[in-house]
């Protein structure tokens, strides 16, 4: 189900709270669809452990439109531990889909004692969230980052190495990328990049990006375009998708072998960072910036600090002067 139908199948107390994240909070679409996801699996949960509903009516179509602030106030730290246990036993959920879940009714109790005053206490107040195992992000070396760029090729070979490039130099996510408009490439050699939540961030392109724009933008189409804004035009003329972006990615990891090894877009991300970090001697938290991993304003409010140490960071990642041969 998406997001849009939460309107049919929530309840009017849960419908204010999706109503918020998506207006106040301002989260994207594709958050609000995993919120209320999560919240009806757990209001589902809640209804067959107390045997609310009928036993024959499958679990995937037990209806949330009724849950009232009474079964809310009924709800305790208890409940919230059996349903990670049932999530963990039944549904085999790991622990990173556990904790998304955690976060969905953390958010949403908090919301009714914090910011609705609906309810008295917070239930999940003391939860503790699912331990997350960390491992290492892949990524791909510095030899291997070459390869990659050396291995495009092709009627698109200017747009799919700007593409590649754009990755590895700035290491954008892959929504972030398809998002481009020409217009976000600035002329003093930054670009405006919309992130997660709509955070707007200003990354810096170093000369392998801005050789490399400047290569696709003399052959981009032009004429009957769907997307005219659209930095990236897809053979019908409009914007490309994720989905054709991935696709040409797994094309030329496919070309140096790495097709079977786990690699992707967000892989290229996790090389850019990690480039950065090994060879550019860049500050932790400016990498979290150039990442837009946190929160920040426009230039207009940038430290001349941050702004200096962004774009050392961005003109340290050792493929910064790698350039499509002639």
């Amino acid at each position: 189900m998406l997001a849009k139908n939460y309107k049919n199948e929530a309840s009017p107390i849960i419908k204010d709270y999706l109503f918020y994240l998506q207006t106040v909070k301002e989260k994207s679409p594709k958050t609000v669809e995993e919120y209320f996801i999560d919240l009806r699996t757990f209001f589902r949960f809640i209804k067959v452990h107390r045997d609310m509903v009928n036993p024959k009516i499958p679990f995937e179509e037990i209806p949330i439109n009724d849950v009232d602030l009474e079964l809310i106030k009924s709800i305790s730290l208890s409940d919230a531990y059996e349903f990670m246990d049932y999530l963990k036993t039944d549904r085999g959920n790991n622990s990173s889909t556990r904790l998304r879940k955690t976060s969905a009714m953390r958010g949403f109790f908090k919301y009714l004692s914090v910011k609705k005053h609906l309810i008295d206490n917070d239930p999940l107040k003391d939860f503790e969230t699912p331990k997350q195992k960390r491992s290492l992000p892949k990524y791909l070396s510095l030899e291997q980052s070459i390869q990659l760029l050396e291995a495009v090729d092709g009627p698109h070979k200017e747009r799919d190495y700007c593409i590649i490039t754009l990755f590895l130099n700035c290491g954008l996510r892959l929504s972030e990328l398809v998002g481009l408009n020409i217009s976000d490439i600035r002329r003093d050699n930054t670009a405006r990049v919309l992130g997660k939540g709509n955070k707007e961030r200003i990354i810096y392109l170093n000369d392998a990006c801005i050789s490399a724009i400047e290569a696709y933008l003399k052959v981009r189409p032009n004429d009957n375009l769907k997307d005219r804004n659209a930095l990236f035009i897809s053979n019908q003329a409009k914007r490309m998708s994720p989905v054709t972006v991935q696709k040409l990615v797994y094309k030329y990891l496919e070309k140096i072998g790495l097709d079977s090894q786990g690699y992707s877009c967000h892989k290229l991300r996790h090389t850019a960072a990690t480039l950065m970090y090994q060879y550019g001697n860049v500050d932790v938290k400016i990498l979290k910036e150039v990442l837009g991993h946190e929160n920040l304003g426009t230039t207009d409010i940038y430290t001349h600090l941050n702004s200096e140490q962004k774009k050392t960071a961005a003109e340290a990642n050792p493929l910064a002067n790698i350039k499509q041969k002639k």
